[in-house]
């Protein structure tokens, strides 16, 4: 089905795909914001980095577009989802970096054998880079483990960063008062949030513009009406186009309408946002005309 649309409208791949996609990457004001955090991090080699946002902000693709930055001198590990205790940690940790560890191993050889890759790094030149998606998983006990991780870095030069990107929960649990040291060891901080009403029309037009398409495949007030059921997020925002699209070219139609959005919703295939999320519908219905005329 989805061949066939990209056919009706004449787009090279799907303008909406959930993967993360740092080719499709649209730079809000606030992704550009959180991105900037993260270079910071990485430039200035500071020991904790910390970005948050809802599901479907888009953390993941922000990060996948920050490992183009890196280059031979840093060796990377990514963990997504790692759950557990102190011993659990380090093993996701060593196996993020292929260093093999025995099952009977305990924490401190455990501890040691991370340690001892670290300074081996950086006797050969190479910052460690850790960064973990999904990080509200860890819990504060797994997070003060983090904080002494850090102790590794000693003098003036850091050996280990550490990058955590998670769901707003993780920034609660980090301003908790148990957690006080990991706070201090932040050097920076971003909550990532959905876009405003005229960003998820900018964001709809990129993402068709991207795909091969014109631009204007989706319409002013379909795409209002795309925000108001997505809440802003960019995950939601994909899933209902993508729907739209396939409803469309099934209907013949050369235009995505609000209509086709009615008519998704009227067939029960969008479950986004609680009602008290979403903005009062004589809002929506203003706010449609409004952007239609922008974008017209």
């Amino acid at each position: 089905m989805s061949q066939f649309y990209l056919d009706h409208y004449g787009f090279r791949v799907r303008p909406f795909s959930i993967l993360p996609d740092p080719a499709m990457l649209f730079w809000s004001d606030r992704h550009r914001k959180a991105f900037t955090v993260l270079e910071y991090g990485l430039m200035t080699r500071a020991p904790l980095t910390v970005v948050t946002g809802e599901v479907g902000t888009g953390k993941t693709t922000l990060i996948h577009a920050l490992l183009r930055q890196t280059d031979a001198q840093m060796r990377v590990g990514l963990i997504s989802n790692a759950r557990g205790n102190r011993g659990d940690l380090l093993r996701w940790i060593l196996n993020a970096f292929d260093i093999p560890a025995p099952s009977e191993a305990d924490y401190v050889r455990l501890f040691q054998t991370f340690q001892d890759f670290v300074l081996s790094e950086y006797a050969a030149g190479r910052l460690v880079v850790l960064i973990f998606d999904e990080a509200q998983n860890l819990g504060a006990e797994m997070l003060e483990e983090l904080r002494m991780l850090t102790n590794i870095n000693s003098g003036t030069d850091e050996l280990l960063q550490l990058f955590l990107l998670g769901q707003p929960e993780l920034r609660e649990i980090i301003t908790r008062p148990e957690l006080r040291q990991f706070a201090q060891r932040v050097s920076a901080t971003f909550h990532l949030e959905g876009f405003d009403m005229k960003g998820s029309a900018d964001y709809i037009r990129h993402r068709l513009v991207q795909a091969g398409g014109k631009g204007h495949e989706i319409d002013g007030a379909a795409a209002a009406r795309i925000h108001a059921e997505a809440a802003g997020i960019p995950r939601m925002i994909n899933k209902i186009a993508d729907l739209a699209l396939v409803y469309g070219a099934a209907g013949g139609h050369p235009v995505v309408t609000s209509e086709v959005i009615e008519e998704l919703i009227a067939d029960g295939l969008i479950l986004t946002a609680q009602p008290a999320e979403r903005p009062p519908a004589r809002l929506v219905l203003a706010r449609e005309a409004e952007v239609k005329r922008d974008l017209s």
